[in-house]
This record gives structure tokens, sequence and C-alpha cells, in this order.
């Protein structure tokens, strides 16, 4: 069935324009949209029905093998036939360098020329799928007008069709691609006349004619000659398969990049023991002409050509790995590592769910898993002894891999497994070694039986190696990050008092960026019957800069217990850490609250002015006297400032992080908040801090981190 996205309902088409969809669907649609917009390549991709998966129905222009590492592409992918379903619009890949800045994992993997476009195939209601085309690296880089109305047309009659199949009961399959070119060892198709194929028999320079697949169709003499092949064993081969030294992946990339830019490449090879040849590849959409001669610049051989003794290997597994890596080379911290394996590998290799396991403390760790609709048939294995003989622990303590393609050749093996079915019926067991040593295992599952043949283990082996180094760089993400936290957390008030008069809130958000800790800090103390409050921003976002806010807001404390005014506060403050030689500024505002009196004294060093809102909804900002950042100068002195609070005001403290973000104007922002203020101030105080902060809450990137106090008088 082909899967589609929740929405209402479109309107039924009239019984009289309904035809029954034709066979091959997906197929003839592609080569139309192709042609329509003289598109050199594309595909057609279908959401599946059980799982957020788009899968690749059919492609035409170019062998499959070129998106190998995205037959299967997780909807929430950062590829643009993922991208193009997510935000149901089309999506343009300029050129070569708009795919490096966009997709560098598809240019890590296709690093030519040549320009994209991806649609949606969805109607107003329901996603059925999306299609890509390609052009060779001479298109514009712009999309005309003609084309993208073209393309975006083409999707929505191709939806249409899906959609009465849906309807008919009619479940479109995937189809043979669409590929040009004549039969494997027919040299009179492929040069027309057998006339023509004698004239190239007897040139002196060796030629030949290669299909999209890269196999030979045609050599004449010379090019067997130069080579030192028999055409014989030539026809119906790839040439880098066919001939044991040109066995590189170097040389079938520039095989991939003449066909996917259709411009000629080029590239030189050693011919054992000592004789170089040059290899002219001259593209078209339906193959490849290839001109064999012998080279004549050493050095520049030297140069792009491999040593002997080079071990072959296959560019579609280069292709899957250098994709994924990419992947994963994003994740950050332990989970980021499972969702990354969920949406890029699970898809690609054809899994259905996954575990992840570590260990900790001499027992097994599930460290995140996906795809198990009971979250409690995996669960049950944490902490289960890495003694115990189970299929993870074996992998994690041996470092070896285990593949098991039927559920009996897993029971055979391990009998305790026949009481703890978890409903799948094929497994990997991968072990995670990074740095020389086990760091955990990774589990794929699978719905049906599946075979694993030597080179798809091969490939899922070496993926255990990529997904070892993530996880083992996100476990020391998060060590740390819990560090951070945990200091972070030490050297913040846990709560505020409760002090006669004055009703208080608080809130702080970590920046979004670095180790997520900073030097940020408020304080609220009780002193004689009055109230002291303190904000405050430690130059520095690391362990140092909380180090030294912790110093400050315990000195803090500690001169306005033993009753010193506002002024010599600060000036005490400021001191200390010229004398603590840390190199790092601070600002401050500190201010002693006497409800009795119904007025607060401030002083401030180089601080953002607090929000004064007034019990009628006014507000402003306070104009305070005050001196320059704490940590500068050690005779500098700090005035204060009297402001007198009527019962309901509310004072309104924060260090700069709450108003400042990239491209934004302080003056913009600091009348947002107000604005903000204005309309929430009456409500109870906990729910003004959360107003106040919901948008920094919701920035995804946040360079400093907010501290924010709320302080109003009690009538």
């Amino acid at each position: 069935m082909v899967g589609v996205s929740d929405g209402h309902r479109s309107a039924q088409a009239p019984t009289s324009a309904r035809t029954r969809v034709g066979r091959p669907l997906l197929s003839l649609a592609l080569a139309s949209m192709m042609d329509e917009v003289h598109a050199h390549s594309g595909a057609v991709y279908l959401l599946a029905a059980d799982e957020p998966v788009l899968e690749m129905a059919v492609m035409a222009g170019l062998p499959r093998a070129f998106a190998a590492p995205w037959e299967r592409v997780g909807l929430s992918a950062p590829i643009p036939v993922a991208e193009a379903v997510r935000e149901r619009r089309l999506v343009w890949v300029g050129g070569e360098q708009e795919m490096a800045r966009r997709y560098p994992r598809i240019a890590v993997v296709l690093p030519y020329p040549f320009s994209l476009a991806a649609v949606p195939v969805a109607t107003s209601s329901k996603v059925y799928g999306a299609v890509f085309v390609t052009w060779p690296g001479s298109h514009p880089p712009d999309l005309s007008d003609r084309e993208r109305e073209h393309l975006i047309a083409a999707c929505g009659r191709l939806a249409v069709r899906l959609e009465r199949a849906v309807e008919d009961n009619v479940s479109p399959h995937i189809e043979p691609d669409l590929l040009g070119g004549a039969q494997v060892g027919s040299p009179a198709g492929t040069l027309g006349t057998v006339e023509a194929a004698r004239m190239v028999a007897r040139l002196p320079y060796g030629l030949c004619s290669l299909d999209l697949h890269g196999r030979i169709s045609f050599a004449n003499a010379a090019a067997a000659e130069l080579i030192g092949v028999p055409v014989s064993q030539l026809l119906g081969s790839q040439l880098w398969a066919a001939v044991p030294w040109l066995n590189d992946p170097v040389y079938e990339d520039r095989y991939r990049a003449a066909l996917l830019s259709q411009h000629s490449t080029s590239f030189v090879a050693l011919r054992p023991p000592g004789d170089w040849l040059s290899f002219r590849l001259y593209p078209s959409t339906t193959g490849l002409s290839v001109r064999v001669s012998r080279a004549r610049a050493v050095t520049e051989m030297n140069r792009s050509g491999p040593q002997p003794g080079d071990s072959p290997s296959r560019l579609v597994t280069i292709s899957q790995v250098l994709s994924l890596a990419g992947a994963l080379t994003e994740a950050v911290g332990v989970q980021d590592v499972v969702q990354m394996v969920a949406d890029e590998i699970a898809p690609a290799v054809g899994s259905q769910a996954l575990v992840v396991l570590g260990s900790r403390a001499g027992r097994l760790r599930v460290l995140g898993h996906r795809g198990y609709p009971d979250a409690q048939v995996v669960e049950r294995f944490d902490g289960l002894p890495l003694a115990e003989p189970t299929p993870g622990t074996r992998a994690l303590t041996t470092g070896v891999p285990a593949f098991f393609e039927s559920r009996e050749q897993l029971e055979r093996l391990y009998p305790r497994c026949h009481a703890t079915p978890d409903g799948f019926a094929a497994w990997a067991y991968l072990p995670l070694i990074a740095s020389g040593r086990p760091v955990g295992t990774c589990v794929l599952a699978y719905t049906e039986r599946h075979p694993f043949p030597a080179d798809e283990r091969a490939v899922l082996t070496s993926l255990g190696g990529l997904i070892a180094q993530a996880l083992e760089r996100a476990v020391l993400y998060d060590a740390k990050h819990q560090l951070a936290h945990g200091l972070q957390a030490a050297l913040l008030p846990h709560t505020l008092p409760s002090l006669p008069g004055v009703d208080a809130a608080a809130r702080y958000l970590p920046a979004t960026q670095g180790m997520d800790i900073g030097g940020d800090f408020y304080d609220l103390v009780r002193v004689d019957g009055l109230a002291a409050a303190v904000i405050g921003d430690v130059q520095g976002h690391n362990v140092t800069a909380a180090g030294l806010m912790g110093q400050i807001r315990t000195a803090v404390r500690a001169y306005t217990t033993v009753g010193q005014t506002p002024e010599e506060v600060m000036r005490s403050t400021n001191r200390l850490l010229i004398d603590l030689g840390a190199d790092l500024f601070a600002s401050c505002l500190y201010l002693r609250l006497d409800t009795k009196r119904r007025r607060a004294v401030m002083a401030r060093a180089g601080h953002p002015p607090p929000l004064l809102r007034r019990p009628d909804g006014r507000v402003r900002v306070l104009d305070l006297a005050g001196g320059p950042l704490l940590g500068i100068d050690g005779s500098a002195g700090y005035p204060t400032t009297e402001v007198d609070l009527v019962p309901g005001s509310v004072l309104v403290l924060f260090t700069d992080g709450l108003i400042e973000s990239p491209g934004a104007d302080i003056e913009d922002a600091l009348a947002e908040l107000g604005r903000q203020l204005a309309e929430s101030g009456d409500r109870p105080l906990d729910e003004v801090a959360d107003d106040l902060v919901r948008r920094s809450a919701a920035a995804q990137e946040r360079i400093d981190d907010v501290a924010l106090l709320l302080l109003r008088a009690d009538g």
C-alpha cells in the first residue's frame, strides 16, 4: 500500500473524469516529466505505509547505484526529497557549491557539477511521495518559471493518479528503472552500422563504448592491446571489473562524474609494470565513449593514478559509508546518535527497529531504542549482567558481530530468547568498537527473515565502526554536559527565600552553544528585616566563568549579611574580583528593598537597567546611576539610586541574554519585553516569569545564558 500523511480528505473527482491507473504508472510519469523539462535523470519515491520513510520506486537516466545511499530515506533526513515532503514545496539546488553548502552529505558522495529539483507528490490533503530530477552542470543556476510550473503540475497529476489507485485498491509497485542504450555485445547497434564498427576497429588508438552501467558493449583491437585484455573478456563487463589494475574507486568515480555532469572527464592509470595509459570519457544520455591512448606527462599520471598493490573497493559501499558518516558527525549527545541511526542508517539498510546498548559497572545499559511498539521488551535488558549469555552482551564483550537470518537461528544459539520474543524475525548485532575497545552494541532488527550476504555484513560492520566513534564522542559530551549542569545547579540558589512583603520568582536558561554553562547568577537574601537582591553576569561561558560567578555570589551575600550599604557591597565585590586576578569582568545590579517604607535603593555596575511595572500597567526602564564593570578599576565608585515602590509594583531584573539575539535590535527587544510585562504583569509572578522567557526558551540558537529575577511589592 502507498503511505499517506494525515489530513482532511479532498473532494472526490467526478466519476466521468476518473480513469483507471495504467501500468507502468510511475515510469511513464517520470519519463514524461523529464522530457518536459529536459532533465538528465530522476527518480520517484513513495511514502512507506507503516513508517516515516521514502522508498525509491523507479529511477531513470542513471543506474540506481548512483543513489544507493538514498534508496530508503527517513522523512527527517536533511536531503532534498525529504525536505520537499516535509515542507510541501519544491526544493531547488542550483549547482555543486550550493549542494555542498546546503546538503553536504550528498556533496561528499556525489561531488560533481549538477543541478537538482525535488518536488512533493501530494494532493491538498495527502502526501504520496516525492520526485527528484537532475540536470548536467551546464544548467543555469536558477530554475526557470516554465520548468517550475511543469514539475509542480506533473507531480500534481501523478498525485491524483496515485489517489485514484488507492481508491481502486491498486497498489503502485517498484518498477524497472529507465535506462537507454543498446544490448550488450552488439557493436552494430551501438555504432549504427557494421561498416562504422569496422572503421573504428582500424583506428590506431583504443576506443570503447560503455552503457549507463559502465558495461563494455564495444572495444576495438587497439583498446584491447593497450589494456592487455582480449576483446572477448571485455565485452559485457565493467571496465574496472574486467581489468584488475583499473579496479579502484578513483576510476569508477570518473565514470560517475562524466554521467552525472554530462561533461567529458579523464584519468590516467598505471598498467603494470610501468606503462601509463590515458582514458578520456565522452558521456551522453545513453552511455559513454572512451578513448584510450598512451600517456605523455608521467608526472601528471603520478598525481592522478593509484599505486600498485592498493586494495580495491566498491564505490557503492564507499558512498553509503561517506553519506552516513556525514550524518553521524552531526550527532552531539547519545540520544542524538540513537536518533541519527534511526533516521539515517536503519532506513538505508532496510531495518525496522534498533537498540543501542552500552555498559556501566559490569552491567548492560539500554542507551536508546526506536521501532519497538512495546518499550518494555527492550527495557527489560537494562541492568543485565555482562556475564549473561545473550547476543547483545556477547557482541559487546567480545567485539565479534553476529547475524541471525531467522528466529530459529537465534534461538538455536540462545535458547533463552525463546521466552522473550520481540516480534522481529532477523537481527544484526554490531559491536561498537572505538579506540580499540568495545563501547556498545547496535542491534538492527528486521520484521522478516533477512539473509546477510558477505558484502552486506562488511557494510554493516563498517557502519558499526562509524557509530562507535560517534557514540564515544557522545558519551563524553553527555558526561561533560551533566558535569556542567551539576556545577551550574550547585552555584545557583535552589529556591528563593520567602520574605515578608515581597513576592519573588526567578528563571535561568543556559546557552544552547558550548557547554551550556555560563556566568549569569541571581540571589535573594534576607537582611535585618529587609530584602536584598542581586543579579549579574560574569564574562565567558565555561567552568572558569561559572566558578567565578559562585565566588561573586557568595561575596555579595557575605557583604550583605555584615550590613554593608549597596554602594559598599558593590565596591567590596569589585576589589575582591580584582584581587582574585581572574582577568574576567562582571556586570552586576544590586538593590536593597524596604517594603515598609516602599522604596528600593539600587547600585549598578555596567548591567542592563531593570524594568518597573506600576500597578496601572505602565512600564518604564529605570534610569540608574552606576559605575564600570566589576574587575576593571579598583578605585571605582558605585552611586546609588532610590526608587519608590507602591504595592503591586513589579521589578524585573535580567541579564542581557534575555534581550540580545543575532540580528535583533536591542531597543526593539527591550520594548517588546516591556510590552509583554505590561500585558501579563497582573498574573501570578511565576506565570509572568514564564511568559518573559518563553521566546528565549524556544530559540534554537541562544548564544548567551539568561537569568531573570522578578520582585513584586505586596500591599
